[in-house]
């Protein structure tokens, strides 16, 4: 392997794997007990040090033995064990074991761990003596680091991950099934911006506080050339892994598009794209939608796109009530994969606390050819200009769960899918495709095909017709459909809002759809 550097979503692949912690490199096991000095410790001693680190200049982390890292290659990596009896709090009842990530090529910068205990924290000092390194490795170099790459935590009686942090400011939880999926992350600057790279902070040091019932609450002190930042992070188990975040990020400079409880996810193809993949399996995603619970109570559902280029796309959403990349597909039918299991992938969704002000939820979406990159982030941005000195507070739930725990009490959307045109029997007309949308909910019981359900669909580029809305027979779902006509060489995307109303009733959520002249083309090529 050559010593390149890799994406971001390649530096999540090469450690956590496609679907669970399996692919990790057997990770260190951390020391049962911290050495070293005793130092107060509390939040508001962190927001201190984010604070007065704002101020100064901002100097990048110091990559001790860098040649050394060079060689500590993917394979090298998962050849290197962590001691099985090191873990910290190996043992202790139920308080959840957490082991230390080693560095290595994927995982440069240095991560600073401490304990939390009665108000008091203590460094976990890095040490070769953690790990089992074989013979040739040339880990066993690697002796000027000052710091690990990451952690993760583990179940006290079974042993198996339930949460990690590992590269930049992400993190990721098993979740309601056990199968690590998406991400979230501290925060995210300039993503999909057009003249500029993203900038990815780093949580460069973490302060852990166990509860003896396997919580654990994280502290972490967030660094970049724009940012710094304390985070709290209480973690809980039980229907999933529930998260209370609580902020603070100052602004060294100003920033052109600040992410706010960013999610990063991974979207290859699924029922409204087959035609750009060549895969066999039905769907490969990890999450398939953007749902967003607006101020005045609307809910969205935005499918999400492989787009043929990068697309950014703003919803307005002031005082948000919650949004989140959701899984909503759990029929294993629908992947056919039993390698990674897409269909128990968690949904992520962000409950706000307190009033966010205005702001918009932002959808960024990257192209992809393979599942290994992740292509999809969702963030909320605040409104107006940033500027150096700012400071923003902020505090969220983040659930890990199957469905969202917001209920809805409409019909919501649950596939959509897009075919040619026209009507079964007759020439099929060119540039026009179908799009056919199925929903369900607890409101249309007992409702038929004459209770005066309609689709109200609206768009500006494009031309609709044939508009249909009845109960799928032998199902407790409804399908709407209807067909689509766009210019053959056109090329700006096409966007489309859709419900279906009952005499001045919406009945379901509002469906955004966003399509590709290009990939209808591609879509109507395959008609013979």
């Amino acid at each position: 392997m050559s010593p390149h550097r890799p994406s971001r979503r390649h530096l999540l692949q090469a450690a956590l794997g496609s679907g669970a912690f399996l692919l990790l490199p057997h990770p260190a096991r951390a020391q049962g007990t911290a050495g070293g000095e005793s130092l107060p410790f509390s939040f508001d001693l962190l927001r201190g040090m984010a604070r007065d680190l704002a101020a100064k200049p901002y100097a990048a982390p110091e990559i001790a033995d860098p040649q050394i890292l060079d060689q500590v290659d993917y394979d090298r990596h998962n050849q290197v064990r962590f001691r099985p009896d090191r873990s910290l709090w190996q043992g202790q009842g139920d308080i959840s074991p957490v082991q230390a990530f080693f560095p290595g090529m994927y995982f440069r910068n240095p991560v600073r761990i401490h304990t939390v205990e009665n108000g008091m924290a203590t460094e976990v000092p890095f040490s070769l003596d953690l790990f089992e390194i074989p013979e040739g490795n040339p880990a066993r170099q690697l002796t000027r680091t000052k710091g690990f790459a990451g952690f993760r935590v583990q179940d006290a009686r079974t042993g198996i991950d339930w949460m990690a942090f590992l590269g930049a400011s992400y993190w990721r939880t098993s979740g309601y099934s056990g199968q690590f999926g998406l991400s979230a992350r501290g925060l995210a600057i300039d993503t999909a911006i057009p003249d500029g790279p993203e900038e990815f902070p780093l949580f460069t040091q973490f302060w852990l506080e166990p509860a003896r019932n396997g919580d654990l609450t994280v502290y972490a002190l967030l660094d970049s050339p724009r940012a710094t930042g304390a985070y709290r992070i209480e973690s809980r188990r039980g229907n999933g892994v529930a998260q209370d975040v609580t902020a603070t990020v100052f602004l060294r400079d100003a920033v052109e598009r600040l992410g706010i409880a960013p999610l990063t996810s991974m979207f290859w193809f699924g029922k409204n794209t087959p035609h750009v993949s060549p895969d066999w399996r039905p769907e490969v995603h990890d999450s398939d939608g953007l749902e967003i619970l607006a101020g005045n109570g609307e809910r969205i559902w935005r499918p999400l796109n492989n787009p043929p280029g990068t697309m950014v796309n703003s919803f307005a959403a002031p005082s948000v009530k919650g949004f989140g990349l959701m899984q909503r597909e759990r029929d294993f039918a629908q992947y056919q994969d039993d390698g990674v299991f897409y269909e128990k992938r968690a949904s992520a969704w962000i409950t706000p606390k307190g009033d966010w002000g205005d702001g918009a939820v932002v959808l960024a979406e990257l192209r992809t050819d393979d599942e290994i990159h992740d292509n999809i982030v969702a963030f909320w941005q605040p409104a107006g200009p940033t500027a150096k000195g700012q400071r923003h507070d902020f505090a969220y739930r983040l659930d890990w769960v199957r469905d969202n725990p917001a209920v809805s009490p409409i019909a919501r959307f649950i596939a959509t899918r897009l075919g040619a045109g026209g009507i079964p029997g007759q020439p099929r007309p060119k540039g026009v495709v179908k799009v056919v949308c199925d929903f369900a909910g607890p409101n249309l019981k007992g409702l038929d095909r004459e209770d005066g359900l309609t689709l109200s669909v609206s768009t500006g580029q494009a031309q609709v017709s044939n508009a249909a809305v009845y109960p799928v027979v032998g199902t407790d779902y409804w399908r709407a459909l209807f067909d689509l006509s766009f210019a053959e060489t056109g090329t700006a995307p096409i966007d489309l809002r859709a419900y279906v109303d009952q005499g001045g009733t919406a009945m379901t959520e509002t469906l955004i759809l966003q399509l590709f002249p290009s990939q209808l083309r591609a879509l109507l090529a395959r008609t013979p």
